[in-house]
């Protein structure tokens, strides 16, 4: 795995995913071509760095890991490990206060000095995930403890994209336009 650099990024000859917290999307892009997009819930705290604070952090991460390549699809994950459990229903009414990570892990780390690295706004060691959630928690709206949720379906999809070494671009609305030009976005 190799670890990009800011001035490498935004990667124009490889795969990065954007992550915009204003509108709760993602999307992944293979150098200036969108390859898909889907709707995430981040922190509901709103955005911030602060270890602790419970928000999504801001900035350029890549890909630190990427655990449960294998698993069953609902694999319930604890400390990063599977619990040999598979989310249902029933395994929800009888843990009805867990934050449920499922299915994926895709672990950040930041690239950001000062910003999403070392210190207190360490985006690692904030165990800050891109994750499955069950199904009836929302999508397109700020409801986790401050990492990515995403639906099943979706995380695959981008489990399979995103390699550990993967650039990952958090931001909040901010329009990421190269210096000599405009990505290729649907319309």
């Amino acid at each position: 795995m190799r670890t990009p650099t800011l001035a490498e990024l935004p990667p124009l000859d490889d795969n990065w995913l954007e992550i915009d917290t204003q509108k709760q999307q993602l999307r992944c892009w293979q150098g200036r071509v969108l390859s898909h997009e889907c709707s995430v819930s981040t922190g509901e705290a709103g955005v911030g760095q602060q270890e602790g604070s419970g928000r999504t952090p801001q900035g350029w991460h890549y890909v630190r890991a990427a655990i449960g390549d294998g698993l069953p699809e609902n694999a319930v994950f604890r400390g990063r490990r599977w619990t040999r459990e598979v989310y249902s229903a029933e395994l929800a009414a009888t843990y009805s206060s867990r934050d449920w990570i499922l299915t994926r892990i895709l672990w950040l780390c930041g690239l950001e000095t000062g910003k999403n690295r070392g210190g207190h706004v360490d985006s690692q060691r904030r165990y800050i995930y891109l994750h499955g959630t069950p199904p009836d928690q929302p999508m397109g709206v700020p409801a986790s403890h401050g990492c990515i949720r995403l639906r099943n379906h979706d995380l695959l999809a981008v489990f399979r994209f995103a390699r550990p070494g993967t650039s990952v671009w958090l931001h909040g609305g901010d329009a990421y336009v190269p210096a000599s030009d405009n990505f290729d976005t649907p319309h």
